[in-house]
C-alpha cells in the first residue's frame, strides 16, 4: 500500500513540474513577445545585442513534454516553439535580408525542443500537418519573412488557441496581404502558401477559393480565375 502510494506520488509530482514548466514556457513568451514583436515585425538587432532572455526560453523549451493526445497544449506549444526557433536562427545569422540567406533554415538546423532535435520543417510538417489536418496552421506559423502572415506579440495558448486560429485565418482572409482581389479581372491572387501547401486548402473536396469564402466577409465568386503573386522572402525586421 505505501510503495502504490509512494509511486502515485512520484507520478503527480512528475506531471505537476511538467505542467508547470509549460505554463512558464507561455508566460515566458508571451513577455519576450510583447517586448519584441509590433504590428507583426520584430526587433532582431534589439534581441541580438541580449539573447539571454530567449535562450532562456528556448533552454526551458527542451525540457517541456507535450502529447498530441492532449492536442491543444500540444498544438500551442509546438506553434510557439516554431515561431521562436525562427526568431532563434534568424538572431543567429544576423544582420541578413532573408531568413533563405542562411542554407538549411528551414531542413537542417536543428533545435533542441520538448526531448526532440527537430528542424523547422520537422515541426511544422511531421508534428503539426500530419497530426492535425488543419489549414489554419499556416495563418500563426511566421516563417521569418514579409511573406507569412504576420507575428502576434502574444503567445498562443490552449485555453485561447481555437480563437485564436480562428481570428488569424480570418484576418489573412479579409485582408489584402495574402489574397488580392481584381473584380475587373475576375481574378484572385493569391500567396504561393495556397500552392506549396495546396493539399491542406482543398480537403473535403474543397475548392482554394471555397476555402477561402469559408473565412470571408465579401465572398470570392467561384468562376475567378485563381493566380498566385511571388512570395516576399524579405526579412520581417522592424
Amino acid at each position: 500500500m505505501k510503495k502504490n502510494l509512494l509511486i502515485l506520488l512520484v507520478v503527480c509530482g512528475v506531471v505537476s513540474v511538467q505542467s508547470q514548466s509549460l505554463n512558464d514556457f507561455f508566460t515566458q513568451t508571451d513577455a519576450f513577445l510583447k517586448t519584441h514583436v509590433a504590428t507583426g515585425k520584430v526587433d532582431y538587432e534589439g534581441i541580438k545585442s541580449d539573447t539571454e532572455t530567449l535562450n532562456t526560453i528556448l533552454t526551458l523549451a527542451k525540457g517541456v513534454s507535450v502529447d498530441k493526445s492532449d492536442a491543444k497544449n500540444y498544438q500551442a506549444f509546438w506553434i510557439n516553439a516554431y515561431n521562436l526557433s525562427v526568431i532563434k536562427g534568424i538572431v543567429d545569422n544576423y544582420p541578413i535580408a532573408s531568413p533563405l540567406d542562411k542554407a538549411g533554415f528551414f531542413d537542417k538546423t536543428t533545435y533542441s525542443l520538448a526531448g526532440k532535435q527537430v528542424t523547422l520543417n520537422t515541426i511544422e510538417n511531421e508534428l503539426l500537418r500530419a497530426n492535425f489536418k488543419d489549414a489554419r496552421f499556416h495563418f500563426v506559423l511566421v516563417c521569418g519573412a514579409i511573406g507569412c502572415p504576420p507575428l502576434i506579440a502574444d503567445v498562443y495558448l490552449p485555453k485561447t488557441l481555437e480563437a485564436q486560429l480562428e481570428k488569424q485565418t480570418m484576418l489573412a482572409l479579409n485582408g489584402n496581404y495574402f489574397i488580392k482581389v481584381n473584380a475587373k479581372k475576375k481574378t484572385v491572387e493569391g500567396s504561393e502558401i495556397l500552392k506549396w501547401y495546396n493539399e491542406d486548402f482543398v480537403q473535403n473536396g474543397l475548392t482554394e477559393i471555397q476555402f477561402i469564402n469559408t473565412y470571408r466577409t465579401n465572398k470570392i465568386p467561384e468562376d475567378y480565375k485563381l493566380k498566385y503573386f511571388t512570395y516576399n522572402w524579405k526579412l520581417n525586421k522592424q
